[in-house]
């Protein structure tokens, strides 16, 4: 009797066993393919320039076409660049933000063009004595035209490019849009009007949060636990970008002294986002 109830019950769970199975085999071979969430770190700790923004969009395109990274961290410690660089990396990181969170982080420095590119994110953490803002435009003025006898060209303005006031208001519509694209990121978490804004001033950290330039003071990890959150992912892994791209790039032209040592001011004359430190007055 006690070995027909044995068998009864083995013929029970034999026949319910491969149901029991089936979906915890498949639930193993699911987890196996589906990647695992990942928050990418994207580096930058350079001026910004052609070689250097072309570097920052690939990390940034990578980021982006990669689903398997779910929010993306920006890591920057920048005095800014050109203008053309610096808004050709800051529309590429508009379609990253579109798409996933963006979370900066900064180290020493975001100011001018820096700036410009953490007021694109969703959050920005940077150090008490991080050094946030210099939003403006500086630029080499064009020198006043004058014949040379052995040149001849089709118009005035020719060798020179442009009449001085005519770049003058050049700078002054790029100071303004510099000015709507914080607009647009910071919003109403920014505490300062233009009038304040656009004098170039720099301020560190503490006084930065107040202001409503960034939103919180703190580490890379604690952006990284941002990014995480931002995303709604719980479990994941944390990628450098940087490791994944190949591409080489160039350094940026600085004028260099004798001694080699690279100074702050670009070679080449144009228009600048940039954050240009006075060189220490000789004793």
């Amino acid at each position: 009797m006690k070995s027909e109830k044995s068998k009864a019950l083995w013929e029970v769970i034999r026949s319910w066993l491969p149901w029991t199975l089936i979906p915890l085999i498949l639930g193993v071979l699911a987890a196996i393919a589906i990647p695992i969430p990942k928050i990418g770190v994207i580096s930058f700790n350079d001026a910004i320039y052609d070689y250097s923004s072309q570097y920052l969009m690939a990390q940034i395109r990578y980021a982006r076409e990669h689903p398997e990274i779910r929010a993306v961290v920006l890591k920057i410690n920048s005095p800014g660049g050109t203008v053309v660089d610096t808004e050709a990396v800051y529309l590429e990181l508009i379609r990253l933000r579109q798409k996933k969170p963006v979370v900066a982080t900064v180290g020493g420095m975001a100011a001018s063009g820096g700036y410009y590119l953490i007021s694109g994110t969703d959050y920005v953490y940077a150090k008490p004595t991080s050094s946030i803002g210099n939003v403006g435009v500086i630029g080499y003025l064009p020198p006043a035209p004058f014949l040379y006898e052995e040149i001849i060209s089709t118009g005035p303005y020719k060798l020179w490019g442009s009449p001085r006031d005519t770049y003058q208001r050049e700078i002054e519509a790029i100071k303004q849009g510099f000015y709507q694209a914080v607009i647009a990121g910071r919003g109403d978490r920014l505490e300062i009007g233009p009038e304040t804004l656009l004098r170039g001033q720099i301020w560190p950290g503490t006084q930065a949060l107040e202001l409503g330039l960034i939103d919180a003071l703190g580490s890379d990890s604690d952006a990284i636990e941002k990014a995480a959150e931002m995303a709604k992912v719980w479990h994941y892994d944390v990628i450098d970008v940087i490791g994944t791209i190949i591409e080489t790039f160039e350094p940026t032209k600085f004028y260099a002294s004798v001694d080699g040592v690279n100074l702050p001011y670009p070679e080449k004359p144009g228009l600048y986002m940039l954050y240009i430190p006075p060189l220490p007055t000789s004793k």
